[in-house]
């Protein structure tokens, strides 16, 4: 029996350090899955080399899945497609990772099986389709789907990324003119008043701030650090998490947007999952499970309570208040005509641009608040400095 130190995360998000007792590798992971942990690093006791969980990102798991999908569609082996795909990483983690799949695989094992024991490198998402087509005998089918799914996944990511990087850089830009404003340019018309009792109301206010700015700005920042590691603290608590998830959801605005990418991801997911022939009432958990949005977990207990029971899907979700009507009324219309998996894949499509746009505009809205807040900051620190020079511009009109 060997011993294990690791790092981990809980199910709130805690980080945990702690050790386990497991014969091999496999074991101890497996065991960190049942007791809800997410695994960051371990090392085994007796040894000084400590070992780090990769996670493939959406990009990887398209490669891989497309790859699998057109060696096994051209007749190969599992375990030689496997092999092969193993010496196509370019990274040294990743090669490993594939490396002991390969031989597992080569012993026997299924391949689910074998990507559970590496679970914390790919999601569950994954493990449960190959799961279903190695079930179904239709794993290249299954391939192909799941690199259709992380393909659009990571499409979408890249558009949310590039349209981040303006706001990004007009907030930085915003927040570094202020800060010179307050710090180089105001100070030197504050000069221009003998008696600071003689300032505006606003110009102390600005002159204030400035001093603050210049002599106390580590305060500042332990403030700003102060605020984000409470919103880090309360985000792990079950009732805050709730309330914020829901008010993304429902919030002015940005409420509707988010859902129609919430919906594109929904759809696409409960698509691929459905038409593998998974038990609907899993479809239901794991497409849910893959929104990471609490306030949708805790509805969807409730809907899968009710499907249990007999109850409809569409009746259901439309009780959830979460979906708009329309995605509401398609869902019913698969269930209607026994089209289920074919309606939600071309819902997921449309969705899936809709999405796209809905960031778009998601920007749109960021980039005018950041402008307008430039344009206050400018427009008080000229207020400010204007008497200041009303004043200067008297006196030099009296002494000519």
């Amino acid at each position: 029996m060997k011993s294990y130190s690791y790092i981990g995360q809980d199910a709130k998000g805690n980080v945990v350090r702690s050790r386990a007792n497991a014969e091999n590798e496999q074991e101890f992971l497996q065991k960190m899955k049942e007791r809800g942990v997410y695994i960051r690093e371990y090392q085994e006791d007796d040894s000084d080399t400590s070992r780090s969980i990769y996670k493939f990102n959406t990009k990887e798991l398209s490669f891989c899945c497309r790859q699998l999908s057109a060696m096994l569609t051209s007749g190969l082996t599992l375990v030689k497609a496997i092999d092969i795909l193993t010496k196509e990483q370019t990274n040294a983690k990743a090669r490993a990772i594939w490396q002991d799949i390969y031989e597992n695989v080569q012993k026997g094992e299924s391949f689910s099986s074998t990507l559970e024991m590496h679970s914390g490198s790919f999601p569950e998402f994954l493990i449960s389709m190959v799961g279903a087509g190695e079930s179904s005998g239709s794993l290249d089918v299954i391939m192909q789907r799941m690199s259709d799914h992380y393909t659009k996944e990571n499409k979408l990511k890249n558009v949310v990324r590039g349209a981040m990087v303006y706001p990004i850089i007009l907030a930085v830009v915003a927040i570094g003119i202020t800060i010179f404003l307050f710090t180089a340019i105001l100070p030197r018309f504050l000069e221009m008043y003998e008696d600071p009792n003689d300032m505006p109301a606003l110009t102390r206010i600005l002159a204030a701030g400035s001093e603050f700015l210049r002599t106390k700005w580590f305060l500042l920042i332990a403030i700003i650090g102060g605020i984000v590691m409470g919103f880090a603290y309360l985000m792990k608590t079950p009732d805050f998490r709730l309330k914020f998830d829901r008010f993304i959801l429902k919030g002015p605005g940005f409420g509707p947007l988010v859902t129609k990418i919430y919906t594109g991801r929904f759809a696409r997911t409960l698509s691929s999952l459905y038409s593998s022939g998974i038990p609907m009432v899993e479809c239901l958990q794991r497409s849910s499970d893959v929104l990471a949005n609490s306030y949708i977990s805790s509805k969807f207990e409730e809907v899968i309570d009710e499907v249990k029971q007999g109850e409809s899907l569409s009746a259901s979700i439309t009780r959830t208040e979460i979906f708009e009507n329309m995605f509401c009324s398609i869902i019913y219309v698969g269930e209607e005509s026994g089209a289920l998996d074919t309606i939600l894949e071309k819902t997921a499509d449309y969705y899936e641009d809709e999405s796209e746009s809905a960031v778009k505009r998601l920007v749109g809205m960021v980039e005018p608040i950041l402008i307008v807040f430039m344009g206050i900051m400018i427009g008080l620190i000229v207020g400010g400095i204007y008497p200041a020079l009303y004043g200067a511009f008297g006196e030099m009109e009296n002494q000519a």
